[in-house]
């Protein structure tokens, strides 16, 4: 028996390898995410179908009631308050200010809804603020009608709502909240080709106007408006998918608007990658990105986890979340408890009253997706380094972090600096290299205006405690950045004698970046490393000045002697010829005021802690220690916070080189002793604090005598900063093939769209309604062609009824050749159109207006009246019966064939196996054998096939 059967169970085993490989591809593929292949069983199918909704309230008693408690409280909140949260039916009210919180909050309105139906008052409560936002002309907000973030917001919101409650609607209510959502749909994708965020490409606004237009567009899909929201759906990912390959040159995980405005970002980026893999079956969770993004949001938050570093626009910590993006990044990416973990710890940690507290119009409206994307399985697990204070630097951001995410505690210190390219090294580099030139056309594709001019800032919290802070969200100014100012100024300056940095806007609320010096504008982070317990950054920032102020270096020094001592040492080296003659210095602290200290002489100042006292102390390197300015800046009105506190230190520059040293420690560290002096190539500092000795020698010419930086002698221990071990930067190449990866994810979308095609044509046999809905599915063909088609299929139809024993779908089978494809007809119509629009603007404008020429490459003028694509009148919405376009949750024929196939392959492969190993046990014949063999691997391999067609199908 030995002889004859000895090649089948290995035949058997391979058989059963393939099967398990290709499930594990097809888990990993999708992350955990079904395809649904446009079989959706109605409403709710955004985010979950009709029959999940027993396990997710199962889930909210269970596994999620710790966010389940989240969305009951904001529940219980809105009906006890009505008045307060109900928005206005008065469009002057309602577009009177930023209304952001009303889409913002019907999300997990809606959510609270579905998970306690049996809540008296919820439904009528959300069907009454959906009948309040139904009620206005407008989304948007009256004195910004060029922003379309107001009306992205309701529109998520409402479409969200949509889904979630259609089987709780009336029917009046279902085709009014549909034409509703249609129409500010057709408005965003209006805009999409004017405005900024459908060609500035990793912006905050982008992913939220993209979401929004996205999850309308499912929703009108889902109804049977294929054509139009085929479209919408086309141009989100032609957008989307852009900035996707472009976030790969982002190596380190970060997004340059910062951490605040980082939320907003993948507030909306993380439900599009949701939304895509469970509707396209495109998966984004092995981009490169992505899996570096913990980092971003772990190495950014200050000891007590209530904050985190404010660089940029900002508020104290995060405006979107985090929660939900930590669970979504833990389920789908991670999968370790890390994410989990942060999310539990800020949720346990969260500012109950005071600065901190998360704002009104954004702490419910990610309740939603954090309870639905929550994997309970997942135990909370810190990260291996939790504790223990680690040094990170994001590369591409230009920023250095040290003692992130500890326990607020003594020593428990964290420390930021803050030295890098416009915009971030990536985007920088594709605008400078002209990368991705088929897309990008210089800063006119991207949007740095949220950040600030703060090359060579810092932050430190000793203890956990802000001492040095940034200024938050305020204007763009270089003396609220904790960084240099020179004078005399050589050119416009927002304060005279005064000189900031080029990007310092003195008329605006954003960054000026796009033209001139401004564009060019980068710092860089030389050195960013940990010795025995000491840290050691070094940064230049001249060429984020004017150079005509023949500045050869600004370079700042940080070095951390002992979690509560900081040293800093500013180096200003001037050219022979220029104008400088003082630098000032700014150091702020957004909570709490500054008082004057001195003592032997040199100034100083320090805040009141609970703690204790909180101090610093200057000189230059030739012992002159000049008082300081403390006083607190007004923000003017527009901005969300009042002012900053700050001290400013003024010092006279010598030609060539001038050093100034301060110290700041916190309560539990006692200066003695503070000395410096230097010469051309050195500086040396002298420190005694709690009777231990730092002597430090900072190496800061450009040609190093030594191969250090900087050492250290700390009582009787050396400490060397060599170096070699300095930043080398190694920028990302261009993504290859960029384009083609971009339309592989955009050949997607056809096949959900003519299933579906195919599916309300199946629904709608025998019925009155089926001649009406062929003539709308086929209304861009060829009029005579459609015609003669219609005919055919409603002839089939009939023939189908009589059929007693007919096949369901039968006749979707026989037609499904001969269906012309409506989606590519649309799209060229589409194209015509836009080119017809993009030659009559080149026509009216005059050769020498440049700007708007270039224009034209991005946007769309109002498309020429009466076009048939999208909706010319609002009525158009209610010419389909809503009975006609329910939809088929059964699989697809061809699905079900493939099932069959698969079960009788495997049928017939046991059968043979059997054979093998019984019936033929005695045939002699090798060659029988072989054949038998050969017969059983051969239908190995059409398993491994089927199997890969099946789960492709979702069979």
């Amino acid at each position: 028996m030995r002889t004859y059967t000895r090649g089948a169970p290995t035949v058997f085993f391979i058989h059963l390898i393939c099967s398990l490989l290709a499930l594990r591809v097809d888990e990993n593929h999708g992350a955990g995410i079904p395809f649904q292949n446009g079989n959706y069983d109605g409403h709710p199918m955004l985010y979950f179908n009709k029959g999940e909704v027993g396990d997710l309230q199962l889930k909210a008693k269970g596994t999620h009631r710790h966010i389940a408690s989240k969305i009951q409280e904001a529940g219980q909140t809105m009906l006890a308050n009505p008045k307060e949260y109900l928005p206005p039916w008065e469009p002057a009210d309602f577009s009177a200010r930023w209304n952001e919180i009303y889409g913002n909050n019907l999300g997990v309105l809606s959510m609270f809804c579905v998970l306690y139906p049996e809540t008296t008052g919820a439904l009528d409560l959300a069907k009454d603020y959906m009948e309040r936002m139904a009620a206005q002309p407008s989304w948007l907000v009256k004195d910004a009608p060029w922003d379309e973030v107001p009306l992205a917001h309701s529109l998520v919101g409402f479409s969200t709502a949509y889904d979630f409650l259609y089987n709780y609607l009336s029917k009046s209510q279902q085709e009014r909240f549909l034409e509703v959502i249609a129409n500010a749909s057709r408005y965003m994708y209006d805009k999409s080709y004017s405005r900024g965020w459908g060609f500035q490409y990793l912006h905050n606004h982008q992913p939220t106007n993209c979401v929004a237009l996205l999850t309308g567009s499912l929703v009108l899909m889902n109804q049977g408006y294929l054509q139009e929201a085929y479209l919408w759906t086309k141009q989100v990912f032609a957008i989307i998918e852009k900035s996707l390959v472009l976030l790969q040159d982002v190596t380190d995980g970060s997004l340059y608007e910062g951490v605040a405005y980082g939320t907003y970002t993948t507030r909306s980026l993380f439900q599009y990658m949701f939304l895509v893999q469970r509707h396209f079956d495109i998966s984004h969770f092995d981009h490169p990105w992505i899996k570096q993004h913990f980092a971003f949001m772990y190495r950014t938050i200050l000891p007590g986890f209530q904050r985190s570093v404010a660089i940029a626009d900002s508020n104290y910590n995060w405006f979107y979340g985090p929660e939900s993006q930590l669970v979504f990044m833990d389920n789908y990416i991670m999968r370790n408890g890390s994410g989990n973990w942060l999310a539990q710890m800020i949720r346990q940690n969260r500012v109950v009253e005071g600065p901190g507290l998360a704002g009104k119009g954004q702490r419910w409206c990610t309740l939603h997706t954090e309870f639905l994307w929550y994997n309970a399985s997942l135990a909370p697990t810190p990260p291996p380094d939790f504790k223990r204070s680690r040094l990170h630097f994001f590369e591409d951001w230009g920023v250095v972090t040290y003692g992130s995410s500890l326990p607020a505690q003594i020593n428990n210190s964290f420390l930021s600096f803050k030295s890098g390219k416009l915009g971030g090294r990536a985007i920088f580099d594709i605008v400078h290299q002209n990368k991705y030139k088929e897309w990008i056309k210089g800063w006119r594709n991207f949007n740095a205006g949220h950040e600030h001019p703060d090359q060579n800032s810092f932050t430190f919290a000793p203890n956990g405690v802000p001492f040095i802070t940034e200024a938050l969200y305020g204007p763009k100014y270089t003396f609220l950045n904790n960084a240099l100012m020179f004078s005399p100024a050589i050119s416009e300056s927002c304060f005279a004698p005064w000189e900031g940095q080029v990007t310092e806007a003195c008329n605006s609320k954003w960054l000026k970046y796009k033209h001139g010096l401004a564009g060019d504008s980068q710092g860089r982070v030389l050195a960013a490393l940990e010795r025995k317990g000491m840290i050691f950054i070094r940064g230049e920032g001249m060429s984020a000045y004017n150079p005509a102020l023949k500045i050869r270096s600004v370079q700042r020094n940080l070095l951390l002697l002992h979690p509560q001592l900081l040293l800093l040492v500013d180096q200003i080296h001037l050219e022979e010829d220029s104008p400088v003659e003082s630098a000032s210095s700014y150091f702020h602290n957004s909570d709490m005021p500054f008082e004057e200290t001195a003592i032997e002489g040199v100034h100083g100042a320090f805040i009141r802690h609970k703690d204790g006292l909180y101090k610093m102390f200057w000189m230059d390197d030739t012992g002159y220690s000049d008082k300081g300015v403390l006083g607190y800046s007004g923000y003017p009105h527009g901005y969300p916070y009042n002012g900053s506190n700050y001290v400013n230190v003024t010092m006279p520059l010598r030609n060539p080189i001038t050093r100034v040293a301060y110290i700041f420690f916190g309560p539990d560290v006692d200066v003695q002793s503070f000395s410096i002096r230097g010469d051309a190539q050195r500086v040396d500092i002298y420190l005694v604090a709690n009777d231990h000795t730092y002597t430090v020698y900072l190496l800061t010419g450009e040609v190093a005598s030594k191969p250090l930086f900087a050492m250290v002698l700390a009582d009787r221990q050396k400490i060397v900063f060599e170096r070699a071990a300095g930043v080398k930067d190694a920028p990302p190449p261009e993504v290859s093939n960029y384009l083609g990866l971009v339309e592989d994810n955009l050949q997607h979308v056809k096949p959900v769209f003519q299933q579906l095609e195919k599916q309300i044509l199946a629904r709608v046999l025998n019925t009155d309604n089926f001649r009406k809905t062929a003539e709308r599915l086929l209304q861009f063909s060829d009029k005579k062609k459609t015609e003669e088609l219609i005919e055919k299929m409603f002839t089939l139809s009939q023939k189908q009824g009589k059929a007693k024993n007919a096949r369901k779908g039968s006749l979707t089978n026989r037609l499904s050749d001969s269906l012309p494809d409506i989606f590519a007809q649309i799209e060229l119509a589409e194209k015509k159109e836009r080119q017809k629009s993009r030659t009559k603007v080149f026509e009216e404008n005059p050769e020498g207006e440049g700007d708007a020429r270039d224009f034209l490459d991005y946007s769309d003028l109002r498309r020429a009246k009466g076009r048939k694509v999208g909706f010319v009148k609002s009525r158009k919405y209610k010419e389909v019966l809503m009975d006609s376009i329910v939809r088929s949750t059964e699989p697809t024929i061809s699905a079900s064939y493939i099932r069959l196939f698969l079960i009788l392959n495997t049928a017939t492969f046991f059968m043979l196996l059997t054979l093998l190993l019984t019936r033929f046990q005695k045939t002699q014949s090798v060659h029988t054998q072989r054949c038998f063999y050969a017969i059983l691997l051969t239908d190995c391999f059409i398993l491994l096939c089927l199997y890969s067609s099946c789960s492709q199908a979702q069979c």
